[in-house]
């Protein structure tokens, strides 16, 4: 598919280039060819007319980097560390996520290869456990989220309503 795009975009030089046109690529290079792809490529490279004339739009996506994650982790109005914060607030417990156990969430699902959907499941796993057990407490007042709870499964810190003292579950 690229070759098909680079021949139509017209990136590839012909004849002899200098070693400053190989240092600074042109926009093409640098930003992806599938980003220019277009329906006339599709077809060309073997997609039936009939398809792609019902693909409305189509276009290319980068795959998601760790700062990606941790950033839709945190960052949208209905983000997941916000949902559970919700859900803990509705208990009255604060509930604290670690900065470091949420770039341990971003990194497990960059290993498992499963994109922003795969941050849910790797969260539920992480709370699975807690949510069950505190509805059934009246001392917690706080629940802090470490990277130790992503990484080895390890329970959450709990810190109870009697002073400010920090305990395991």
């Amino acid at each position: 598919m690229e070759e098909i795009i680079e021949a139509r975009v017209g990136s590839k030089a012909i004849g002899f280039t200098d070693d400053e046109a190989k240092n600074h690529p042109g926009p093409s290079e640098s930003l992806g060819l599938m980003e220019f792809v277009e329906p006339g490529d599709l077809q060309k490279y073997g997609i039936i007319p009939e398809l792609v004339g019902r693909l409305p739009v189509s276009v290319h996506l980068n795959e998601l980097d760790e700062a990606a994650l941790v950033r839709i982790l945190q960052e949208p109005r209905n983000a997941l560390v916000k949902q559970y914060e919700k859900m803990f607030e509705l208990e009255d417990i604060r509930l604290i996520f670690d900065p470091e156990a949420i770039l341990s969430i971003a990194r497990k699902t960059l290993e498992r290869s499963t994109g922003a959907r795969g941050l849910r499941s790797i969260i539920e796993s992480v709370m699975r456990d807690i949510m069950f057990e505190l509805p059934s407490r009246n001392d917690v007042s706080e629940v802090v989220i470490t990277r130790e709870c992503v990484e080895s499964g390890a329970q959450p810190l709990l810190v109870l309503h009697q002073g400010d003292q920090a305990l395991e579950a």
